[in-house]
């Protein structure tokens, strides 16, 4: 095929059907998977998994089967929505037990029958239960009926319920409060983180690549554009890549550079996460609006300085007017004034009386204010 042979692939890394063979062990999920399978092998009775959409439930799902089918006895119910009777009879038939009413009894004394005899070989019989939120309150009951299964010391059956969130709320109706108490672990699966959501990517390419092919299929900017606005869901991250693939073809491009990936993020907006919105990334076209924005403010800001330095510019050649006129001629001849102002000098005219006795000459030097007398005997000399 072409488009696998532009990129040196053997096969497409990205489909959206659960395959443990592109199965990527994030320190979470591994520690889910070993968790259960110490909870299955104490024989516990009831386990739960959930999650948000996309999260990889149902990968984790199979890979347990695909570890347990080895050696227990493993029973699958997908999506089951009917009666608590429906439900163990859909467990008799996933464990090969003949239900025949008229020959082997009621399907619950079957199944008894069926889980004693598995015990006695020392194996494990497992119930693995997918898109479990659709049991709705009697599959739930059948659920619990089925888990009261035991013997004196360990449970019989071994339940792995898989579901969405939804579960959890169905499972917070009081009237549901036995199965609720009967649930010994509980998981929950989360998304990516950015550095985990670019190893994923690099992984599956590494898993579907021919032999011998090893450069760098997505740049450093086409990854971290697709890591954020996935938001780390790793079904939203299968279909951004595998999208960005296809533009990176049709544009001839042997690597997926960082506007492939943003046509491929465009085209597939519905799928946009509410909480990579916030990322830094995406965030080019709020700022190139702010930017506008901005730009009119200073726009308005400079047409404001420059009106007003227009006015001011107006108002001064008056003041430049007025400096050229006479005026401040004017204003240097009043200087002469200021002698009038020192008017204190009439109180030395008061004393003009004081000349004809002619004994004020000694009394001025006596007096504090040696200012005026200092002036007459300069002039006296001056005669």
């Amino acid at each position: 095929m072409p488009y696998l042979a532009h990129f040196g692939l053997k096969e497409h890394p990205f489909t959206l059907t659960p395959n443990i063979d592109y199965y990527y062990p994030t320190q979470e999920t591994a520690n889910i998977v070993a968790s259960l399978d110490f909870a299955l092998h104490r024989e516990s009775g009831i386990v739960k998994v959930v999650g948000e959409v996309g999260t990889g439930k149902t990968l984790l799902c199979r890979l347990l089967m695909h570890k347990l089918e080895a050696s227990e006895r493993v029973a699958y119910i997908n999506a089951p929505q009917a009666d608590a009777k429906t439900i163990v009879r859909m467990v008799c038939d996933e464990f090969g037990i003949s239900a025949d009413p008229n020959h082997d009894g009621p399907p619950f004394a079957a199944l008894n029958k069926f889980l004693l005899d598995t015990h006695e070989e020392g194996k494990l019989a497992v119930v693995v239960v997918d898109e479990a939120q659709h049991l709705g309150p009697q599959g739930l009951e059948a659920i619990r009926l089925i888990s009261n299964l035991e013997t004196e010391r360990s449970k019989l059956l071994q339940i792995v319920l898989f579901g969405q969130t939804e579960l959890d709320e169905l499972l917070a109706d009081p009237s549901l409060r036995q199965i609720n108490q009967r649930i010994v672990f509980s998981f929950n699966t989360q998304p990516l983180s950015v550095a985990e959501a670019k190893r994923y990517i690099a992984h599956r390419i590494q898993v579907s690549r021919q032999p011998g092919i090893t450069y760098d299929l997505y740049s450093d900017a086409a990854l971290e554009l697709i890591a954020r606005r996935s938001g780390g869901i790793p079904r939203v991250v299968n279909i951004l890549a595998d999208k960005s693939l296809v533009v990176a073809f049709s544009d001839g491009s042997p690597t997926v550079q960082k506007a492939h990936a943003q046509s491929a993020i465009e085209d597939s907006a519905s799928l946009v996460t509410g909480p990579a919105m916030s990322m830094p990334i995406p965030a080019w076209r709020p700022s190139w609006r702010s930017a506008a924005a901005a730009g009119l403010a200073l726009t308005a800001i400079a047409a404001g300085a420059g009106g007003a330095y227009l006015l001011l510019g107006r108002t001064q050649p008056a003041p430049a007017a007025v400096t050229p006129a006479p005026a401040p001629v004017a204003a240097a001849e009043p200087q002469p004034v200021p002698p009038p102002v020192a008017a204190p000098t009439p109180p030395p005219e008061a004393t003009p009386p004081a000349p004809p006795p002619a004994a004020p000459p000694p009394p001025v030097p006596s007096s504090p204010p040696a200012s005026p007398a200092a002036p007459r005997p300069s002039s006296g000399p001056v005669e």
